[in-house]
């Protein structure tokens, strides 16, 4: 039987009045994220950077961490980052109010659809959002009331899958999600 998921609550992101707060995330980075990444990340100057898991060498943390506050999870090849949780809690407020829960996961779904154990443990941390990675797959779906967002991956291209990173703009009560080419800068869509 495996050890529950050591799940991390990180602090609070406030929103600015007025201002959209833009999230860019990375997973699946592998060591090797494409050289023309952190020159995309930079340009888009987000607000913060959360990477869902499967970093491999934790050097990689601190270039992202030095474009804008990082947080991160270890994912299934993160053997030794023992400092990372395996889940992340993100509660994103408004005046001190709740406005959004983010559950970062590595692995969160079969398929299009959620895990039954990561459905459990979105409700469980009241969150609507579940961020995950593993699958290099891109996309953004719905399943069981809850949003998921895959940001795809920006290290080492696997199969003819693209190279790309995932943005979250939250602003004006509403959520918008999008994926950037990471070898141009481009918005990217299947």
């Amino acid at each position: 039987m495996m050890p529950p998921p050591l799940v991390k609550q990180a602090a609070a992101i406030e929103l600015l009045p007025g201002k959209t707060l833009r999230l860019a995330v990375v997973a699946d980075t592998h060591s090797a994220p494409h050289p023309a990444a952190a020159g995309q990340l930079k340009a888009l100057a987000p607000d913060a950077i959360l990477h869902a898991g499967d970093i491999g060498d934790l050097d990689v943390l601190d270039g992202l961490a030095e474009i804008a506050p990082l947080f991160a999870i270890r994912g299934n090849i993160d053997t030794r980052a023992d400092q990372l949780p395996d889940v992340l809690t993100l509660a994103l407020t408004d005046g001190g109010h709740p406005v959004l829960r983010i559950l970062v996961v590595h692995i969160g779904v079969y398929g299009p659809k959620l895990r039954s154990e990561i459905v459990r443990l979105a409700q469980q941390q009241q969150a609507s959002l579940v961020i995950c990675g593993h699958s290099h797959v891109p996309f953004v779906g719905v399943d069981r009331g809850l949003t998921i967002f895959n940001p795809g991956s920006v290290g080492p291209r696997r199969f003819t899958l693209p190279i790309v990173f995932g943005t979250i703009d939250i602003g004006g009560g509403k959520l918008r999600f999008g994926h950037i080419n990471a070898e141009t800068g481009a918005a990217w869509s299947p």
